[in-house]
């Protein structure tokens, strides 16, 4: 596909995300807050780029028939149908934790703890889809952070050689090799989300902040422009003219000239794992014995022995009974049983799929847990008894334990490693306890 400086003519389709008003007394939405909440974010296919504060990452379009982020969508004007706009920004919404549901509950506690209010903390990014955050808690589990990238990162090298092959069958023969994907980053800044066609069934997203649209930084004048940014956006789509937001291509230096190799590939759905090697997977993206979970686990969702919308109702349904929460205990046990018989969810895996699903109620407690506690609690725990410890501590912000617990151990690898969001993705590595030991040596 040409890049934009090639067809400057090329259609626009612009959509609109709207954003509920903030509750009284929560902090309006922060898009980096949101982003940068979570090691997910940094996980491939997610791309965040520090200079414009932007996340970029594939989206699927759909496989069948107050204020707002603006999203744009580059030559697709004849070929988007309503099911695509709509899979979109479900999407998007998803990630960002969106939802009506999503918002009470940060108000919630936000309104127990002032400080994450101050932050505009409350939102802990995930994935555009539930499988895909399934795997990831998979690939989060005893292993090196460093790992964890790498496997991330090697599964959507192979969904994008799976894409461009006609067929599998040399994938369950041979390792295809992994291409080099050379990215530029765009040192402007914009207030608009632009979701850029680069494939046939996936889109290029790239979310930018509109808080640095005026280049202000992030003090007690935000709110208003945040207000101010989604106003002039909220015009313009009114008035059907982008001029005083139109997006000049010399901007586009995210997606300029990205080919389909340079862009990488999404993040694979189950249809595309289900038929795969056990033994090609896990020697291709160095996957370990992890290969055989999440091969069985794509298989029963395609034959339809797992059922992820299933999950999601069942999160759902019990949403009513608790005003501002996005979950019931009920509803949690009842899906941590389902989970459960499911290979491959332990208690650590199950309880980081739960919190990705909306329950914050249940710390995913490993050995950076402990760690944590004993550093900045003085705590001497261990596995046996760090649920007791956890409640203890945190208990005072049920049913919120876990964001409390995350902006805590959040903000201290911010000021370990320096400003989270404005790392460059080639540090990502150093995300690790070693280095945290290191930088805590020379504090």
């Amino acid at each position: 596909m040409p890049s934009p400086e090639d067809d400057p003519a090329a259609p626009v389709v612009e959509l609109e995300l709207p954003l509920c008003a903030p509750p009284p007394g929560s902090a309006p939405f922060d898009l980096e807050a949101a982003v940068c909440s979570h090691g997910l974010f940094m996980m491939a296919p997610n791309r965040w780029d520090p200079a414009s504060r932007a996340l970029v990452r594939p989206l699927r379009l759909a496989a069948r028939p107050s204020d707002s982020l603006l999203v744009s969508i580059l030559g697709a004007a004849d070929s988007l149908t309503p099911l695509d706009q709509s899979s979109i920004l479900e999407q998007v919404r998803r990630m960002l934790r969106l939802g009506e549901e999503d918002g009470r509950a940060v108000a919630e506690f936000q309104s127990m703890h002032a400080v994450a209010r101050e932050a505009g903390f409350g939102r802990i990014f995930r994935s555009p889809t539930l499988f895909e955050d399934m795997v990831k808690c998979i690939l989060l589990c005893n292993c090196q952070w460093t790992r964890t990238l790498s496997m991330s990162a090697a599964l959507c090298d192979l969904q994008l050689e799976l894409r461009c092959s006609s067929s599998t069958e040399r994938f369950q023969s041979r390792t295809p090799p992994i291409r080099e994907c050379k990215r530029k980053r765009s040192n402007k800044r914009n207030v608009r989300v632009k979701l850029e066609t680069k494939f046939a069934k996936d889109e290029l997203v790239c979310l930018e902040d509109p808080n640095l649209a005026t280049g202000t930084s992030n003090d007690t004048t935000n709110q208003q422009t945040y207000e101010n940014s989604f106003s002039l956006l909220s015009a313009t789509s009114e008035t059907g003219s982008t001029a005083e937001v139109s997006l000049d291509h010399s901007e586009l230096k995210l997606g300029n000239g990205l080919c389909l190799e340079d862009c990488g590939g999404d993040f694979p759905i189950p249809e595309e794992l289900a038929n795969l090697d056990e033994d090609f997977l896990a020697k291709r993206c160095n996957l370990g014995y992890r290969a055989k979970r999440i091969v069985m686990l794509a298989r029963s969702i395609v034959e339809g022995k797992v059922c992820l919308e299933n999950f999601e109702g069942i999160c759902k349904m019990s949403e009513p009974a608790l005003e501002g929460l996005s979950a019931t205990p009920s509803s949690y046990e009842r899906l941590n049983e389902e989970l459960s018989t499911i290979s491959g969810f332990g208690p650590f895996t199950r309880a980081n799929v739960l919190m990705c699903m909306g329950f914050f109620h249940m710390i995913p407690a490993d050995t950076e847990t402990i760690r944590h506690l004993k550093q900045f609690h003085k705590r001497k725990s261990t596995i046996s008894s760090i649920q007791k410890e956890l409640n203890d501590i945190y208990g005072k912000y049920a049913p919120f334990q876990f964001l409390a617990y995350w902006f805590e151990l959040w903000g201290f690898y911010d000021k370990q490693f320096g400003k989270i969001s404005d790392m460059e993705p080639i540090n990502y590595g150093l995300f690790t306890a070693s280095y945290l030991k290191k930088a805590i040596a020379n504090s």
